[in-house]
């Protein structure tokens, strides 16, 4: 009794535009229509889990706007004080991340990341309770604890379904859910700091109790409706499943053995460590402009919460489209080093500006051109890092090249802190911000997927 959907793919002759792989072949047309279904499974459902997942990391950017009261500091070190707790984060998320990963490959994605993510629910609700710097580097440290392991595990989780060819655009769709979250987080989360007061709670309070909510209720879906892989659905044909598995088995044997390294080989690859310290500089960048901007729009201009929550959507809207585009572009042309290379350099330009314009609405302009050149290397980033790593090697990888990048979550705020205290403003940090951005698309350049291709 064949388990085939009506219209699956079937065995089928080779024609010129046919892709072969095991005993089941497959036009392009059908490939095509294949991991469409595929998509359409899996990534609204990661998607929306992402979207949740970034807005509780980046909500305490608006939170800070009414903070300084509650932590009773002196004004003139708060930025610091501030940009050492949402760096916090990262440590966290550093120390628990490869772990988390190993565990996610041994007990499956679709238990592992219902997990984290009503963990991680549970913990950003917590923060409401916070009443000084203390609790407020506690809690934040323990948020990254919590989500450690979801983004390198959904990484990891795209490699058992899409071939490497098809990555940066399924990368790129999915990390999208980051940008998505500043559309809706930000006018969200300005219009929540207007519930100051109300029920006893202030604005700050309800900001983290409402959007913490959601991640426990996604992550009771994810645990009854996320599939742990290709061969365990009943939503593909035995013919798809095969066809799948092949075209990912043949990768690894075209990549002269450098995706059967072991995780220790992993660990102690030049290759992963240059693509950690790449990532690094790209969180450096990317988290010292998110948990900064709300701030750095109330410079320009004095307005209400609302209104800055929607001027803080702008870069996001713009960043999405970019980067989807940048993404299916890449994966078309097969190039991923300078795709990644011209996005940084775009977003070094748009932080330079931004610091010397006095105009709002051309600083604000080249800060939207920063964020999206910046997000706009995320699906050939990660789609260039995940061609030579599989199996264990990929689990930790990928999980040491997220942590460790990650960490620049950590300097990023925290040097924009530091350097808005001692100047009185962010003019100074955004050229640091956008030196790290250089810096990644120079090395990004002296990357090799293998010793054969560039």
């Amino acid at each position: 009794m064949s388990d085939r959907e009506p219209g699956s793919i079937g065995k089928s002759f080779p024609s010129s535009d046919s892709l072969q792989s095991g005993q089941v072949v497959l036009t392009q047309e059908q490939s095509h229509a294949l991991f469409t279904k595929i998509t359409w499974r899996l990534i609204p459902l990661l998607f929306l889990s992402y979207i949740i997942a970034y807005i509780d990391r980046i909500n305490v950017g608006f939170a800070k706007l009414q903070l300084l009261e509650v932590f009773g500091v002196d004004p003139n070190v708060f930025g610091r004080i501030y940009g050492l707790g949402a760096g916090l984060f990262f440590i966290g998320y550093f120390l628990f991340e490869v772990p988390s990963n190993l565990i996610m490959q041994r007990v499956g994605a679709r238990l592992w990341i219902a997990r984290i993510m009503i963990v991680w629910g549970l913990v950003a609700m917590t923060m409401m309770f916070i009443s000084g710097k203390t609790g407020f580097y506690l809690v934040r440290f323990l948020l990254g604890v919590a989500e450690a392991g979801f983004y390198p595990g959904v990484i990891l989780y795209l490699t058992y379904w899409y071939p490497a060819k098809e990555r940066a655009r399924t990368v790129a769709l999915f990390a999208s859910g980051a940008l998505l979250a500043g559309i809706l987080g930000s006018p969200l989360s300005g219009a929540i700091l207007g519930l100051h007061g109300k029920g006893g709670l202030e604005g700050w309070q309800w900001l983290f109790l409402l959007e913490g909510i959601p991640a426990v209720l996604m992550g009771l879906v994810v645990l009854f409706a996320l599939p742990d892989r290709p061969g365990k659905v009943p939503w593909l044909s035995a013919d798809e499943k095969t066809w799948i598995q092949s075209r990912l088995d043949e990768e690894v044997a075209r990549s002269n053995g450098s995706a059967h390294m072991r995780l220790s080989e992993a660990f102690s690859s030049g290759r992963v460590w240059l693509l950690c310290l790449i990532y690094f500089l790209l969180n450096v960048g990317g988290y010292g402009f998110e948990m900064w901007l709300p701030s750095i729009i109330k410079e320009f201009h004095e307005m209400n919460f609302a209104t800055v929550g929607l001027i803080n959507a702008i870069p996001y809207v713009a960043a999405m489209v970019v980067m989807l585009l940048t993404g299916s572009h890449s994966d078309r042309t097969g190039e991923r080093r300078w795709h990644v290379a011209v996005a940084a350099a775009a977003s070094a330009l748009g932080f330079a500006l931004s610091a010397y314009l006095n105009n709002p609405f051309l600083a604000m302009a080249a800060l939207t051109l920063a964020f999206v050149g910046l997000k706009s290397t995320m699906g050939p980033f990660w789609a260039l890092g995940t061609t030579f790593l599989s199996g264990t090697a990929a689990a930790g990888g990928i999980a040491l090249i997220n942590s460790v990048g990650n960490l620049g979550g950590f300097a990023g705020p925290m040097l924009v802190g530091i350097i808005s205290d001692r100047t009185g403003s962010t003019g100074a940090s955004l050229l640091v911000l956008g030196s790290a951005l250089m810096l990644m698309g120079i090395l990004v350049l002296t990357v090799r997927r293998n010793v054969n291709k560039s």
